[in-house]
């Protein structure tokens, strides 16, 4: 079933950082909406809807039904400003959608496979070198996600954003900057693992080999006594 997210949101006229306050001891957040040739528009957002919306994946990548003052508006989420010890919403940005025109965001990718992957099995580690790409497309086109399937690769194998399947009318935007912007999406390399083990027998042997050589020392030392 196709997830869709409300929101409901009012339009404010008073700004500031004392406004913004304001309204963030009342349960709300400062926003604004801007894009498709229209004039940006301050918003307020109840803090708790938000809160309970952001808890999906898909509300980052995903078309978003915002009700302004009673008119619906389509838009994406562009920016999110968190409070940098508590669980806060200090402000959000979102961008105005339309149909016909492209959009640049980004997607998610999901990988899969990863158990039963040669080389996973084998012993090796997967390193995910990107967790999302930059992608353009129109909004009827926008995924809820890429699939990365890694079930085939083995030990020092690697995806990169040309192996992708992307949905039909998707770009990946780095990809199309053309060549040296191949970048490594996933990999699978080999446990690098330091064994202390190997060099206890060096520092015992060195151990050693300083104990003989004051046994040797006090030895000369002693002959030389006597004579």
């Amino acid at each position: 079933m196709a997830i869709s997210f409300e929101l409901t949101a009012e339009s404010r006229t008073d700004t500031g950082k004392g406004a913004s306050r304001r309204l963030r001891h009342a349960g709300k957040i400062p926003a604004i909406i801007y894009g498709s040739g229209k004039d940006p528009q301050a918003l307020t957002l109840s803090h708790n809807e938000v809160l309970r919306n952001l808890e999906h994946e898909a509300f980052y990548s995903h078309i978003l039904s915002i009700k302004i003052d009673g008119s619906e508006t389509r838009a994406i989420l562009r920016d999110l400003q968190r409070h940098p010890s508590r669980p806060v919403i200090l402000h959000m940005d979102l961008q105005r959608i339309s149909e016909t025109e492209k959009l640049k965001t980004h997607a998610p990718l999901h990988f899969i496979g990863e158990d039963v992957a040669p080389g996973v099995k084998e012993g090796g580690l997967v390193s995910h070198d990107l967790t999302e790409v930059s992608i353009e497309c129109l909004p009827k086109d926008l995924p809820e996600f890429i699939e990365v399937d890694i079930s085939a690769l083995d030990i020092g194998d690697s995806i990169h954003l040309s192996g992708l399947t992307v949905p039909e009318g998707v770009t990946l935007i780095e990809l199309a900057r053309g060549e040296g912007h191949d970048q490594s999406v996933v990999s699978v390399h080999v446990k690098r693992i330091v064994e202390e083990i190997e060099e206890a027998p060096e520092g015992a042997e060195g151990a050693e080999e300083a104990a003989e050589g004051g046994e040797e020392g006090k030895d000369s030392g002693e002959g030389e006594k006597s004579d």
